[in-house]
């Protein structure tokens, strides 16, 4: 599907050889989505399909047996056009959203939560779409989307799911398994597979995705898989810590520079995949996603830099703290991190808040405590 649509090119996978030597591991690769489809990050890869099995599910069509073209056509606008789409967002999934509605003439109604940067507002209002920065948090912004949702007759696309609400969420999450499948094909040109995937999570819907494709893609040789999360909104952490086997929801504001991941309630799929499967949970101040920007962004000789949002540069951060900081010499050695190791991440999502972005780079916002 998404090989379809306009501009589509795979996103690169960038090696940083000379950093891994100088912390002696074997391999540090970055699948890098700041510049996917010219958004800037991954979501448009969820929401683009969702929308598109939403459609085909309301003409009764069979997404494996029609094309992009036909679903952008003008006959099939006629039959769609008093549709709305809705969703809540941090900022990336609301601007995927808002360009699939874009690209098929439809309208779309954005909620986005209290403290939401002026510059993701309007890189959603970029793409026609109508935004209402609410005073919520991310997870009460959702059920504000969903009741306006019910109320108006929309189409509600949101990326975590509860008790009858599942068929759009995993749609969603299927969507990712684009950046997934990428991923391998490069690591199989460059004969390799990772030994250790530092994954990011919110809802735990692109984190799930990640972790259930890549551990069926490599059952036979499994790598550890590392979750990482905001230290004030790390509802995949608690669940873990819990150790019952169930979600567990945070609460408060959420406060985090990391966006993309302040979330406090857990997907119910993606938490099915997160407890089995991860052999780490770590909740990250914000100063270890800022080291993150910082590393990528300025690299040693040799190496490419990488654009790295806040939510985007965790997983580099906390691999720097593992690497060089003694007081985690003992979760190094646990994880088996080693000459022999070969981490994988995934860059998801570039400078999607340019003000905060220069002020890290620049001026040392978030320093190391």
């Amino acid at each position: 599907f998404h090989s379809q649509l306009p501009n589509y090119l795979p996103t690169k996978l960038v090696s940083l050889k000379g950093l891994a030597r100088e912390w002696g591991l074997g391999e540090l690769l970055i699948k890098d989505e700041s510049t996917r489809f010219d958004l800037k990050a991954f979501k448009v890869l969820g929401g683009s399909y969702a929308v598109a099995r939403l459609i085909c599910r309301e003409l009764e069509i069979d997404i494996e047996e029609t094309s992009y073209r036909h679903l952008t056509s003008d006959t099939v606008h006629r039959s769609i056009k008093h549709m709305t789409l809705t969703t809540a967002t941090d900022g990336n999934h609301g601007r995927g959203i808002a360009w699939a509605a874009q690209q098929l003439g439809l309208k779309a109604v954005i909620y986005m939560p209290k403290g939401t940067t002026r510059s993701r507002v309007e890189s959603i209002r970029a793409h026609g779409a109508s935004v209402e920065v609410t005073d919520r948090n991310y997870d009460d912004a959702v059920r504000l989307a969903s009741s306006m949702a019910q109320k108006n007759g929309w189409y509600l696309i949101q990326d975590t799911s509860w008790e009858d609400y599942e068929d759009v969420p995993l749609w969603i999450m299927q969507g990712y398994l684009t950046m997934c499948r990428e991923a391998v094909e490069q690591m199989t040109a460059l004969n390799t597979e990772p030994t250790h995937v530092f994954i990011q999570a919110g809802v735990g819907a692109m984190s799930g995705a990640v972790v259930g494709y890549l551990a069926n893609a490599f059952r036979d040789r499994l790598p550890r898989f590392i979750v990482m999360e905001p230290k004030n909104a790390a509802c995949i952490f608690a669940s873990a810590v819990a150790g019952d086997g169930q979600p567990h929801a945070v609460t408060g504001d959420l406060d985090t520079i990391m966006a993309g991941l302040a979330c406090g309630e857990p997907n119910l799929i993606g938490w099915n995949i997160l407890r089995d499967f991860p052999c780490a949970y770590i909740s990250c101040d914000n100063y270890v996603a800022a080291n993150g920007m910082r590393i990528l962004a300025n690299p040693v000789e040799g190496d490419s830099a990488v654009e790295a949002g806040e939510s985007g540069a965790v997983g580099m951060g906390v691999t720097d703290l593992l690497v060089n900081a003694t007081a985690f010499e003992e979760l190094k050695q646990t994880l088996e991190m080693g000459p022999d190791s070969r981490l994988l991440f995934f860059n998801t999502e570039g400078a999607t808040d340019p003000v905060n972005y220069q002020d890290i780079l620049w001026y040392g916002k978030y320093p190391s405590v």
